[in-house]
């Protein structure tokens, strides 16, 4: 049985996105690729935050997670994750509204747009477990995509 990994999103099979990898044998993150060119425009007040598409998704065992992180370089161009990392749950895999497909989003807060192109590496993926308290009674089930856990 498969543990953990990534795939390509319904709808960008065609389109030349390659599956992360590590860059070193202890690397924490896998790379991970924009899956077409965007512009992140600089940062004026009130603007939401710029979405880039990666046209995959990730596999997990049940009692893990896995972080969208920004690259370290990232913040010294400018790039600012809004949420500081992704907290992404396995059941996020295949949901029905957007088949699990995950996005990093970005403000720029450098003094000019940033362009992204098809295969810059945007961020990095890194898979973790997490623990539960005594008492949890969880019985929610995900029915969508992006914060359609809202409580």
């Amino acid at each position: 049985m498969a543990c953990r990994g990534f795939k390509i999103a319904k709808g960008w099979e065609d389109k030349g996105i390659e599956l992360p990898k590590r860059a070193t044998k202890h690397s924490a993150g896998y790379d991970i690729k924009a899956a077409e060119d965007v512009v992140i425009p600089k940062y004026v007040q009130d603007m939401k935050p710029t979405l880039i598409p990666t046209g995959l998704k990730a596999y997990c065992m049940p009692d893990e997670w896995y972080m969208l992180a920004n690259r370290s370089s990232g913040p010294k161009k400018g790039l600012v994750m809004p949420n500081s990392i992704g907290i992404i749950d396995s059941d996020y895999y295949e949901n029905e509204t957007n088949d699990g497909h995950f996005y990093f989003q970005y403000w720029n807060f450098s003094n000019e747009d940033i362009i992204i192109k098809k295969g810059d590496c945007i961020g990095q993926a890194i898979f973790m477990k997490y623990l539960i308290t005594d008492d949890d009674n969880a019985q929610g089930k995900r029915i969508g995509g992006f914060g359609s856990s809202d409580s």
